[in-house]
């Protein structure tokens, strides 16, 4: 929590910040960071071009799911901003014409990177325990792995690692399997 002597972040600083910094407010704190590098942001699109066809739009898989880049999450009196994040449509049957949503995801993938790890492996983890998120992925570029948690009785439970160019069958998206070596660039 913020010391009760400093002032609390408003959405209104989120609003101010620099357009070359993602803004978010942890734990009542204005947290800015630069623009991820290339090597994150083909991390990102590999996810998002794996999932989205099978579970966003249903093509070579099950359906069902809104996939979002970079949404801006409002849960509590946090913002947050995972890299990617879904949503089962039975719990959000509506797509929301709105510039943030105050709905918690079901799954949310942080692509960790120097200026952001450890916010995403801390606060923002707590955040979405909190908010009920019940899938978590950590994507680590340099490192080649990705951990996979799910939500456990509030406490996240840590289900695999996997490295390299190793298959990913995880939950929730277990059903359409891809390589991890689509998300590195060489």
């Amino acid at each position: 929590m913020a010391d009760a002597a400093e002032k609390l972040a408003t959405y209104q600083d989120v609003l101010d910040a620099p357009p070359n910094v993602v803004a978010e407010i942890i734990c009542g704190r204005l947290v800015t960071h630069p623009r991820p590098t290339f090597r994150h942001g083909l991390a990102g699109i590999g996810i998002g071009g794996k999932l989205v066809p099978p579970f966003h739009f249903g093509d070579g898989g099950p359906g069902g799911w809104w996939i979002l880049d970079e949404p801006e999450l409002h849960l509590g009196d946090d913002i947050v901003v995972p890299d990617l994040a879904g949503w089962r449509r039975e719990r959000m049957p509506e797509f929301p014409d709105a510039a943030w949503i105050s709905l918690a995801p079901d799954w949310a993938c942080e692509i960790l990177s120097p200026s952001t790890a450890r916010y995403d492996r801390g606060e923002k983890r707590e955040i979405y325990a909190r908010e009920g998120v019940k899938h978590l992925w950590h994507v680590d570029p340099v490192d080649r792995l990705l951990e996979a948690f799910e939500l456990n009785d509030g406490n996240w439970m840590l289900l695999k690692t996997l490295k390299n160019d190793e298959e990913v069958a995880l939950a929730p998206f277990a059903s359409v399997p891809f390589l991890l070596g689509a998300l590195w660039p060489d």
